[in-house]
């Protein structure tokens, strides 16, 4: 039986009003990510490399320091096989549960910026200090996706014109080293731990990558 347009409307707003309850209450991603960082989530400068007299093996040392931004979870979680998104440092599955539509944004009836807005929101009387936000706030597509592949297979992804949005490799570093939405990582909101380093050092490892000639990992 077909469910009227008015009973849909308001199932649509129930559900939205469900998600927002479910962060606010303190199942979102904010909760355990408090922690301060460490001299193990630092990014290494370019300069830390030039010893490697190899181009090829300072070009995958390159990328592997990169990588501890890349495999971040605060990069990691909007970046799933599934198309659904994870929470936390711990990863946990998405609350309320997400299954990406074709958009990327949401799903249908639900979109991202119903509890996503464009900037990170700040919650009070909750585990979770803030619900991230971004203008362009959605998931990255399933080309892209890199829960559970090694670092030689998200690096040759990366690399892939069929894979990463038909990009260049310079339009990869620009990508990288100056979108606001990646910005986000360094900026995740109260109670939320950042990725390591700066953007800035994060695309200085990259460019230096791309001039090494772009080297991968092995598997």
């Amino acid at each position: 039986m077909t469910m009227p347009k008015r009973s849909r409307q308001i199932g649509l707003v129930a559900l939205a009003s469900i998600a927002a309850a479910a962060i606010t209450l303190g199942l979102g991603s904010g909760i355990a990510d408090s922690a301060p960082q460490d001299s193990t989530r630092q990014l290494k400068g370019v300069a830390a490399f030039q010893s490697i007299a190899d181009a090829g093996d300072r070009s995958r040392a390159l990328f592997t320091e990169a990588a501890k931004v890349i495999t971040d979870p605060r990069c990691m979680n909007c970046h799933p096989v599934t198309g659904r998104p994870t929470q936390g440092d711990d990863m946990h599955p998405h609350i309320p549960f997400m299954q990406a539509g074709a958009s990327r944004i949401g799903v249908d009836g639900l979109a991202c910026s119903t509890c996503h807005r464009a900037e990170n929101t700040a919650v009070l009387g909750s585990r979770i200090r803030s619900i991230p936000g971004n203008a362009h706030w959605s998931l990255a597509p399933d080309s892209m996706g890199w829960q559970g592949h090694s670092l030689g297979y998200i690096c040759r992804q990366i690399q892939d014109p069929g894979r990463n949005g038909g990009r260049s490799l310079a339009q990869i570093r620009q990508h990288l080293a100056e979108d606001h939405l990646v910005a986000w990582a360094w900026h995740p909101g109260e109670g939320r731990r950042p990725a390591p380093g700066t953007q800035a050092e994060f695309g200085a490892l990259i460019a230096a990558w791309i001039e090494t000639g772009a080297e991968c990992p092995p598997e």
